[in-house]
């Protein structure tokens, strides 16, 4: 991974310009200024405020003293071991990692001389501060009120510790909780009992030093010396009292310092190294090297903030920095806190092909686990039927944005769901998150997920479209009222939906029966012969795919109508039909290669070659305008590559480099049941050494140079037969 790693030669003059660094649920923005400091902010994925914020843990800087005289700068990216290796001239050396496998964070100075270091934190958080604005699926967000702003939102300071001796830290500690309780009752779900994810959570730093000395409670000095080493700790506790905390994190610095540093640091190198070595694409020649970083940077990034006990948030991740205009430092985010299903999902799509199966586990934990028995509830209690339902926007304990739900108690209702029209009738999510459960089955073969994880959620989803709607005289499910997507708010049976519960059926129907009941059997025949079909339209003498059967009101500028194509591949360039796509494809409403928008999949999966390699060419190229704001409202001048966005959402945004990575796997593979498509897209003029993964724990090594395969390995051998060379 060398070839692709960032290196800058001159010093940075703030957060946006920015490295990332992490161990999948710390995560670090780190740079250093021309006066040879180094600094970072701090985020984990559990770091909720009081006001169900996704804040910053905190800030850091590592001062050298005296302050070293630079004739040459280097600081590296390294990503064969997740680090950041910093030369100050030939004699003086940074390197900085996140431990893969400890909540650490590891800072090394090493000099030729002796020289004195110190850290210091910097904090914002200082005092109780009222935001003056704030975001969409904030709390007290209200669009019907001047200000969008319902009542004050305030923040609450941090604490700095005290009486530790010679170390230094801080913690933040939510001693009231906005949110969950109020969400709770505004939206009927106080019948349903659970525990507030929000009081009493408590999340902060310890940093100690080899020979550390506090200079006072926000300094930490090490004497001068040739080797420096300070250990950042990070730990978020809930339910906790600052006591508790403390105690806890004590507790995990007496492990980490149980195991010597440079065991830890081979186990560290070795994490990333088997990352590496699960899969990789290296496409050779000019525009491609672009692409093959980009798909290596993104990559990394997913893995730096994706292994939390929440899913990646696709609005910044964890590398948001402080922006011009915007209030609360780095803990700002445009759209808030909230999750959005249909942006959420992007980062993980690409998952099964890369292997990186460890990394999906917190977005099936929370949707698929944690969550559902509330999607139950709230289903039987709005609707009055069985099944799940899940709303497009939620907060990460379920309840759903107050901005979407509306202000209007539930019991003052006569209809139970969100107010808001934007995903009032959009029911795609329940389908969606079971076809990707099916593609984790799928490759890694583990039935005790797919007993306790996709079986439940897949009966409880097609539960609720077969209750939900009632069928016409030829007994097929009317689908009204429905949406599609945010786009066309008025239609009768949405392209998205009927693609996927005729997607989830189809693929339920190729279990083995040895791992289903007559039962379900059965009831998957019945729902399958109640579906509609695939809505088509006529466009210039030709048949195409529809947003719906019929669909009005449009508000958006998805393309509803090529989720037979993506996600659920009914439409493809091996299936019937290629011609419906095709045509829905050329007369899009809304075409582009950037954000969210999935053109450059649309276009893989059809099989147009030359479409899908100008539109991912075009996504490379594309990091750093603002497709939702007027022009120059927002500008990205971040100089990390891969900090995409804002695009519609915010910087760096998950959603334009998760669809880079799905785009690039699947111009080189598809996959359909046991059968294996390689090069479905290819560009012949692009070369390229991979290795990716496939249905039934197989992987595929193999060499494309001067158009053809020129080796291939797959293992297990027995699954060479299912595989297709499209360019044969």
């Amino acid at each position: 991974m060398t070839n692709y790693n960032v290196t800058w030669t001159t010093p940075s003059q703030s957060a946006r310009d920015s490295m990332p660094l992490g161990n999948g649920d710390i995560a670090l923005n780190a740079w250093v200024k021309d006066n040879s400091d180094l600094i970072f902010y701090i985020a984990k994925i559990d770091s909720w405020d009081e006001n169900s914020r996704l804040v910053k843990v905190g800030k850091v800087r590592i001062a050298l003293n005296p302050q070293p005289l630079v004739t040459s700068f280097e600081q590296t990216l390294n990503l064969n071991d997740g680090s950041m290796q910093v030369n100050l001239g030939e004699n003086l050396h940074l390197q900085l990692w996140v431990d893969a496998n400890h909540p650490v964070i590891v800072v090394e100075v090493d000099s030729k001389h002796p020289i004195e270091a110190s850290a210091a934190i910097e904090m914002w958080r200082t005092e109780q501060t009222t935001l003056p604005s704030i975001e969409i699926s904030d709390i007290m967000y209200d669009h019907s009120i001047p200000g969008n702003q319902r009542e004050p939102t305030i923040v609450e300071p941090d604490v700095v510790l005290t009486g530790q001796g010679n170390r230094i830290g801080w913690y933040h500690h939510n001693t009231r909780s906005l949110g969950p309780a109020l969400m709770s009752k505004l939206q009927g779900l106080d019948g349903f009992k659970r525990d507030d994810p929000i009081i009493h959570r408590t999340f902060g730093v310890v940093i100690q030093a080899e020979n550390g000395v506090k200079v006072d409670e926000f300094h930490l000095q090490s004497p001068a010396t040739k080797t420096h080493r300070f250990e950042i700790t990070v730990l978020t506790q809930h339910p906790s009292t600052p006591e508790q905390w403390l105690k806890a994190i004590d507790a995990s610095i007496v492990a980490i310092n149980a195991i010597p540093v440079d065991q830890r640091r081979n186990a560290h190198n070795q994490w990333w190294g088997d990352f590496w070595n699960r899969s990789w694409i290296h496409i050779t020649g000019n525009e491609a090297f672009a692409v093959s970083q980009s798909y290596a940077l993104q990559r990394y990034v997913n893995a730096c903030a994706g292994r939390g006990v929440y899913p990646i948030k696709f609005n910044g991740s964890l590398f948001t920095v402080p922006y011009p205009g915007k209030p609360n430092d780095g803990d700002y985010r445009r759209w808030g806190s909230g999750y959005w299903w249909q942006n959420t999902r992007l980062p993980y799509i690409s998952m099964c092909a890369s292997g990186d199966f460890d990394l999906m586990q917190p977005l099936f934990k929370m949707y698929g686990h944690d969550l559902r028995e509330l999607f139950k509830y709230r289903t039987q209690h709005y609707l009055g039927h069985d099944g799940i339902y899940i709303p497009e926007c939620i907060y990460f304990w379920g309840d759903v944005f107050s901005e979407s739900y509306g202000w209007t108690p539930f019991e003052e209702r006569e209809d139970k769901l969100q107010e808001s029209g934007w995903h009032k009738w959009e029911w795609v999510s329940g389908p969606e998150l079971v076809f990707m459960m099916f593609d984790y089955y799928d490759f890694t073969q583990d039935e005790t997920f797919l007993r306790e994880t996709l079986m439940p959620n897949a009966h409880e989803i097609l539960t609720f479209f077969d209750q939900h709607y009632q069928t016409n005289e030829s007994g097929k499910l009317v689908m009204h009222p429905s949406q599609a997507l945010e786009t066309w708010w008025e239609c009768t049976n949405p392209m998205p939906e009927i693609a996927g519960v005729r997607a989830v059926v189809e693929r339920l129907h190729g279990l083995p029966e040895s791992l289903t009941s007559n039962e379900q059997r059965t009831f998957w025949k019945s729902l399958e012969a109640k579906m509609p079909d695939l809505p088509t339209r006529e466009i210039d003498g030709k048949r195409a795919l529809a947003p719906a059967e019929s669909f009005a009101d449009k508000r958006n500028v998805e393309n509803a109508e090529l989720y037979a194509v993506f996600p659920f591949r009914l439409i493809a360039f091996d299936k019937p039909n290629i011609e419906w796509g095709i045509t829905a494809l050329e007369h899009r409403d809304d075409p582009g290669h950037f954000g969210w928008r999935q053109d450059d999949i649309f276009m893989a999966y059809l099989g147009l070659t030359d479409q899908a390699k100008e539109g991912l060419l075009a996504r490379v190229r594309n990091s750093k305008e603002d497709k939702f704001a007027p022009p120059n409202k927002v500008v990205n001048d971040s100089r990390f590559p891969a900090f995409w966005g804002p695009n519609y959402d915010w910087i760096p945004d998950q959603d334009h480099g998760g669809v880079l990575l799905k785009t690039v796997q699947a111009l080189l593979l598809q996959t359909d049941g046991r059968q294996i498509h390689l090069f479905p897209a290819w560009p012949h003029n692009w070369d390229v050494d991979f290795k990716l993964h496939a249905p039934f724990n197989t992987t595929l090594e193999g060499r494309f140079e001067n158009g053809r395969l020129a080796e291939l390995v797959v293992t297990p051998e027995s699954r060479r037969a299912d595989v297709i060379n499209c360019l044969e």
